[in-house]
């Protein structure tokens, strides 16, 4: 009897069409590392984004506290289209304070959330001209005691407005890649705006608090979008342990 061999035939397995990040960190990675990685990421923004700043358009503090309570679930784009009718109308804590609701909110209604948005900002004209003497205060707990406002918003305050880097903005861009960029270690998603920022705050200096965090909204809305990032595209490549992972699924 003939026994036959039977042989396999070798398949080749096509060479990734995209190169990986080779310098991205481990899952342990010391946090000396950390804080070396994170400075290599700073600057590599600054040459990408050496002008960025708040995408919101505003002139006073009030404008910028109103336009930031205005962004929420909403675009800058669209805060920044329904701005300057509010502001000609409502220029200052006082007037704005002694706004009729409906009136606001026809002017605000394309942001969403009108009906609680007119209430935060008339609340808070009522409340600088009350308590502050129509001045938006520059320190964190009084402004997080007034309606509206949130550690979100005052830091996007402190920061942009009065040049204190008193902690770090988290919105969904930023908490995005900070997850993708491995700079927070200790939320849970990408959401966790609290210990996102803690995990920031350690591992980045002081003084870049408030560009990092207008540079990541730029990088997010330009490179590194939720569905569709363009690692190709991104300078950040080889300090982002993500890289082309996400891209390819």
């Amino acid at each position: 009897m003939t026994v036959t061999k039977k042989t396999r035939k070798k398949t080749k397995t096509a060479p990734s069409a995209k190169p990986r990040a080779t310098a991205g960190p481990t899952t342990g990675e010391p946090p000396k590392d950390r804080q070396a990685r994170a400075l290599k990421i700073i600057r590599q923004l600054k040459k990408k984004y050496p002008e960025a700043e708040c995408a919101l358009h505003h002139n006073s503090a009030f404008e910028l506290a109103a336009a930031t309570i205005l962004s929420a679930q909403c675009t800058d784009d669209r805060v920044n289209m329904v701005t300057p009718t509010l502001f000609a109308k409502y220029p200052d804590p006082a007037s704005i304070a002694n706004a009729k609701p409906a009136d606001v909110e026809k002017l605000i209604k394309s942001t969403g959330f009108f009906r609680n948005k007119t209430k935060s900002i008339i609340g808070l004209g009522k409340a600088l001209m009350e308590k502050h003497g129509g001045e938006v205060p520059d320190t964190m707990d009084e402004l997080v005691a007034l309606p509206g406002i949130a550690r979100k918003t005052a830091n996007v305050i402190l920061g942009t407005w009065y040049k204190k880097n008193e902690g770090v903005v988290v919105d969904t861009h930023i908490g995005r890649l900070a997850h993708r960029l491995r700079l927070t270690w200790r939320s849970k998603d990408s959401k966790d705006a609290v210990k996102i920022e803690q995990d920031l705050m350690e591992v980045c200096p002081r003084k870049e608090w408030t560009y990092l965090g207008h540079a990541l909204i730029w990088h997010g809305r330009k490179v590194c979008s939720a569905r569709k990032p363009k690692c190709g595209d991104c300078n950040l490549v080889d300090l982002c342990p993500s890289a082309y992972v996400e891209s390819e699924a």
